[in-house]
Order: structure tokens, then sequence, then C-alpha cells
């Protein structure tokens, strides 16, 4: 089987960082003379804690099984529950049991799916693991080439950047795919949301993330993989 998998993070305040951290972060920033600009860069720094995995944390990771076409979204939080329509499983639970859960299943996929997981998704968890002192089971940074065991379907709609880069949502919109753009929320949402104590809604906009991560990997299976 195949699994497919997304995350959603949440940064930190910038506050909550050390003096050293902050000056390192804004090192940049601070030089700005223009009063507007250097504005803007300090919020668009701030934006950017969400990618980092010592800046940031997980709050949700759906994976997609391709066999049964069930999804399982693991979330921060203390509630569950099931959309029997759509084959999706909540279940809420602390960070580090989610990142140990997701090792376990992951090791037992034939081969895992992303869109961009080379670059973000993955590293990511593996350096946000070792931070909380967690393991990796799988190793799924290897060759870039290899896709015996990760399809990062960014990498395959791209040739390996010989052609533009576009978003998961200008893909779908391409294809014909619903995007889960298309449901209300987007990425940039999501710390919204949580610090909104809307935990429930990044759930289930990273469970619509797989679905059309999913059949955006069909079209690539279907049609692209010669």
């Amino acid at each position: 089987m195949d699994i497919i998998f997304d995350i959603e993070t949440v940064g930190c305040n910038l506050k909550d960082l050390s003096e050293t951290q902050q000056e390192y972060l804004l090192r940049y920033t601070e030089k700005e003379r223009d009063e507007e600009l250097r504005t803007e860069k300090r919020e668009e720094a701030e934006r950017y804690l969400s990618l980092y995995p010592f800046t940031a944390k997980l709050v949700a990771v759906g994976m997609l099984n391709t066999q049964s076409e069930n999804s399982l979204i693991l979330f921060e939080g203390d509630d569950s529950w099931e959309n029997e329509e759509k084959n999706i499983s909540y279940m809420g639970m602390p960070e580090e049991e989610m990142l140990e859960r997701f090792w376990e299943y992951i090791k037992k996929a034939d081969k895992v799916v992303t869109f961009n997981g080379r670059h973000f998704d993955i590293p990511f968890l593996v350096l946000r693991s070792a931070k909380l002192k967690i393991k990796p089971s799988i190793n799924l940074i290897k060759n870039r080439f290899d896709k015996k065991k990760h399809i990062d379907l960014l990498e395959m709609f791209t040739f390996y950047g010989l052609t533009r880069k576009f978003n998961l949502d200008f893909y779908c919109q391409a294809f014909e795919i619903d995007s889960p753009k298309s449901h209300g929320v987007t990425g940039m949402d999501v710390k919204d949301l949580y610090n909104a104590g809307r935990i429930k809604e990044v759930a289930t906009y990273c469970g619509n993330d797989i679905k059309s991560t999913y059949e955006l990997y069909d079209i690539w299976k279907n049609f692209l993989d010669i």
C-alpha cells in the first residue's frame, strides 16, 4: 500500500524565543532603514516561524491509505470523530504521540507520497522528532531521483525543477481536481485558526489536503509515470 501524507504546523511567537535567537532571525530585518519595509520584513520573519521545526510544532498530520482509500488525521487535541461519508477518522492527541504514531504507520507503507515533502514535510518531521527525542522509523530522504520509497509530486510535476513550480491549489485547478482551498481555508489560515481554538478546522483542512494530493497522484500515475 502507498500512503499519502501532509502536515500542518504552527509557529511560536517571536517573543518566546531567546534574545540571541530573535537577533539571528531578524539580523537582516533590523538593518532596513525604511520603517514600513522593516515592519513588513518583521511580519514575514514571524510568518516563517511556522516552517522551522525548532520554532514551530506539529499540530496535524494526515495519512491516506491508497489501497483502502481510508484517511486518518492525527491532530493536537482530545476529541475524536469520524466522517463516514468521506472515510476519514480524526484522532486528537499530544504532539509527541502524533509523531510516534506517524512513524509507526509509515514504516508499514510500500511507498509514501507527498507534495513538496522532500523540501518541507519530511525534514520537518525528522528534525521535530529529534527535538522531542523520538527516533524516525525509516529514512525517507535518500537519493532525490529514487522513487522506490518516496514520491514527491512537486518534483514529478516539475521534472525535478526543469519547469516552473506551482502550489497544490494551482495544480488542482489545472487538472480539475477539488482544491483544499475551495473549502474556505488555506495554509495561511492555519495559525490563526489554531490560536482561535479552531483546531478541528485545521484537522479538516489537512484531510482535504491529502485527498487532493491523492487525486493529483492518480493523474501522475495514469499520465506522467512513463
